[in-house]
């Protein structure tokens, strides 16, 4: 009976590999592409839930999702690093048809993801009022952001794994199964926020105690999606930790941790830098960091569409296929990106209202900053595809570089700069600047990798 059951997962297996390296590569990445894009936009809709309900309260508590949210880019950070950097190897080991290898990395990366969550929610816990200070909070944030932090804390080992399991269902060619386990997670958090807000009277606390119980309900029905369709089931007896695995996870998961945890950097020193003209600053500057990434979660689920293709057909050798797909999300992508940046410009003032209407200091801070943002924004195609070619292939080195670029290279140096010469406007430009300067430095990176390719 075992065996009957491992050679019907083997044949699934084996037809997933057909399908990733036979079908014509547009319709493959747009098969791929429209579960992440659901996810993505969702997952981004439900963070800006948290921002659009709790706006409600008062200035203070919107503030407060502001800062707490560069610690959840952190937990993130780690979910994606350790999603990721399995994620990359499993789907370079399917395209090799050597499953095994591939079964054993993702019990690796599920279980140290887990771990570190642990980690991260103990240390919070010990050092939660230093942490909500270190973070930017003003005093007359400092007690909503602890009621926030506190709860947020509590679901980290659950947020890393979830993203983890996420990641890997979408590496293995499996993005329906991992866009039902985010967008169920995702509404029950939809739901919940009102109840708890309002209805409960838990103010800024209800708005965390939602966020985490959506992403428990997450983890539980991914784990369960990891168990169907041929996909690799998260196994203890599978757990092997050794050098080879855990550089295998540092080396695809390292422009991940790069780049989300150099944006949570990047997030305080932005609060810090708002905070300076007050609470107002740093609300209006939160919702447009809300905003900006709801715009752009389309595009990076378009890119994890492009993801799996990428290291499924690099590990079968098929680098044409790569290269024919770099080529096709680019220009998809930079068509959608200027449409999206002329509506962005052109309605940026009643786009912050939303969040904070009435509040004129608020909206004027995120306006300006949402159109300084709208200008290059059609630039983050190439970034980001770019990134995600070079992540999945392997090119650790590059990608890394490319990944820390757009906030930490160029965005830490310039917000510690750019307000003291021109000051708020200086705070509001700074995402553009370090948008224009990644792009300067994607542009070559990239192009040499594809000269690789097409010379191999």
């Amino acid at each position: 009976m075992e065996n009957k059951k491992k050679e019907v997962v083997l044949m699934q297996q084996e037809e997933k590999y057909l399908y990733m390296t036979n079908t014509p590569v547009p319709r493959l990445i747009g098969e791929l592409a429209v579960p992440t894009i659901i996810s993505m936009l969702v997952t981004s809709f439900y963070n800006m839930a948290d921002t659009f309900f709790v706006g409600k309260i008062d200035t203070q508590s919107t503030a407060a999702v502001g800062v707490v949210f560069s610690v959840m880019a952190l937990i993130q950070a780690l979910g994606f690093f350790f999603g990721h950097g399995s994620g990359n190897y499993i789907s370079r080991r399917l395209g090799a048809k050597d499953f095994e290898e591939a079964a054993t990395m993702a019990a690796d990366g599920f279980f140290l993801a887990f771990l570190c969550g642990i980690m991260v929610m103990a240390g919070g816990m010990f050092f939660l009022k230093p942490l909500a200070v270190a973070l930017g909070s003003t005093p007359t944030i400092l007690p909503y952001t602890e009621a926030y932090l506190r709860i947020i804390l509590i679901g980290a080992p659950f947020m890393t794994s979830s993203l983890v399991l996420n990641n890997q269902l979408r590496f293995q060619g499996s993005a329906a199964y991992a866009m039902v386990g985010i967008v169920t997670g995702a509404v029950i958090n939809i739901i919940l926020d009102p109840l708890l807000i309002f209805v409960c009277g838990m103010g800024v606390a209800g708005a965390a105690l939602a966020t985490i119980i959506s992403q428990f309900c997450s983890f539980l029905l991914l784990l369960y999606q990891s168990r169907k369709g041929g996909n690799i089931k998260i196994r203890f007896c599978n757990l092997k930790l050794n050098g080879h695995y855990i550089k295998e996870i540092c080396r695809g998961g390292i422009p991940s941790l790069c780049r989300q945890g150099l944006a949570s950097i990047s997030g305080i020193l932005l609060n810090h830098g708002a905070g300076v003209y007050g609470d107002a600053a740093i609300a209006g500057m939160s919702i447009v960091s809300r905003v900006s990434m709801f715009a752009s979660s389309a595009l990076i689920g378009f890119g994890q569409g492009f993801q799996p293709v990428c290291g499924f057909n690099y590990g079968a050798k098929l680098y044409r296929r790569v290269r024919e797909g770099f080529v096709f999300c680019v220009k998809y992508a930079t068509i959608f990106l200027i449409g999206i940046s002329i509506v962005g410009a052109v309605f940026a003032p009643g786009i912050i209202a939303m969040f904070r209407k009435g509040d004129e200091e608020v909206i004027a801070v995120g306006a300006m900053a949402l159109r300084l943002q709208c200008i290059v924004f059609p630039l983050t195609g190439w970034i980001v595809m770019s990134n995600m070619m070079l992540q999945s292939i392997g090119k650790a080195l590059k990608a890394s570089i490319l990944a820390a670029a757009r906030q930490g290279i160029f965005f830490i140096p310039l917000i510690l700069v750019l307000p003291k010469v021109f000051g708020l406007s200086g705070v509001e430009m700074c995402q553009m600047v370090s948008d224009l300067l990644s792009f300067a430095l994607a542009v070559p990176l990239c192009v040499s990798v594809l000269k690789e390719m097409k010379t191999e």
